[in-house]
């Protein structure tokens, strides 16, 4: 397995990106969030990778940061949902706002995307929110522990960790991150907050 790439980039092209590492170039199909972010051709550029293999062929795909790489591989884990898609979703909607979608329920978003459905979207935001339930539900609090009970975590604040889940944060970490905050600010504000003081360790 083909965990990160390192080398010269030496094509980009919509959805593609070519990397040159020890003389030989590999192709990432990527996001347009991706390729905004890797530079310009001739220069060194650095992405996480996940490679797809199917009967007919193997793809390799490319994503600037984990972030971006972990909900790809939830949108790959959802049914009827395979890496066209999954890409087509991240090219339209960042990361965190993708977070967001899935905690709210909002499927009508999902599916302005170009090639998701009313039927795809949905099942979407069914099948990762019940994934984050029981991921967060299963994630309880003891009465020693040093922090809120997750019943306390309603509103924007529990759609925040949530929504940090979705990212690939463990319920633990996200409570944790969030209860330091102002739990009066908006699910975005307290989202960003979150990102910025766990990217610190």
């Amino acid at each position: 397995m083909i965990y990160s790439l390192r080398g010269k980039l030496i094509s980009k092209k919509i959805g593609l990106a070519v990397i040159e590492c020890g003389g030989v170039g590999y192709a990432c199909r990527t996001t347009a969030k991706t390729l905004s972010e890797i530079g310009a051709v001739g220069g060194e550029c650095f992405v996480y990778t996940y490679m797809n293999v199917r009967e007919d062929g193997i793809d390799l795909f490319g994503f600037a940061d984990n972030r971006e790489l972990g909900c790809f591989k939830l949108l790959l884990s959802v049914s009827g949902v395979g890496p066209k898609v999954a890409l087509a979703i991240l090219s339209d909607i960042d990361p965190n706002t993708f977070a967001l979608t899935v905690a709210k329920g909002d499927h009508k978003r999902l599916s302005k995307v170009k090639g998701v459905g009313p039927k795809i979207a949905q099942r979407i935001v069914l099948e990762l929110k019940d994934k984050l339930a029981k991921e967060y539900s299963g994630g309880g609090i003891s009465a020693g522990d040093d922090f809120v009970d997750s019943s306390a975590f309603g509103g924007s604040a529990g759609e925040a960790v949530e929504a940090l889940c979705v990212l690939g944060y463990s319920a633990d970490e996200a409570e944790r991150a969030v209860r330091k905050l102002d739990l009066t600010l908006s699910t975005e504000e307290l989202i960003r907050l979150a990102l910025k003081s766990m990217a610190k360790f």
